[in-house]
């Protein structure tokens, strides 16, 4: 997309910016908070959810294209290596995605670019995962 100056516009933009993304994430911590199938990704958290729903805020910004928020302060993201310190595996990936896309469509109307935008978030959720697949053996 592009402005008719032709200057391009970034996902960031075209979204909402700012408002779209606090409001998003602050309904996406609120689900993580209330509905059953994200206690396992909850559980994961600390008890007060107030820095990482900040740093999620950061973040987002500068993945869909506004300012670096997050890198000017932490740098290169390390996703993967930053979550390390917390067992991710297939019910806190699921719990996780469950919220962010219940938020995504609460407050990002439907379009091809949310939709490409949801798939890398999918594919993202997964690339976290960083204990065994499930083997539905009930053995635990």
């Amino acid at each position: 997309m592009t402005t008719p100056d032709e200057t391009p516009v970034t996902p960031y933009a075209a979204l909402g910016g700012e408002a779209m993304v606090r409001a998003l994430v602050a309904r996406f911590y609120a689900l993580m908070d209330t509905l059953p199938e994200a206690a396992a990704a909850r559980a994961i958290h600390p008890p007060s959810l107030v820095q990482a729903e900040e740093k999620l805020v950061e973040y987002l910004t500068g993945w869909l294209g506004g300012p670096p928020l997050y890198t000017d302060k932490y740098g290169h993201p390390r996703l993967r290596s930053r979550h390390f310190i917390a067992p991710i595996g297939r019910a806190e990936i699921e719990g996780w995605l469950l919220c962010f896309h219940q938020a995504w469509h609460e407050n990002v109307p439907p379009s091809p670019l949310a939709d490409a935008i949801l798939d890398k978030i999918d594919a993202l959720g997964w690339h976290m995962a960083n204990q065994p697949a499930d083997t539905g053996s009930g053995a635990g």
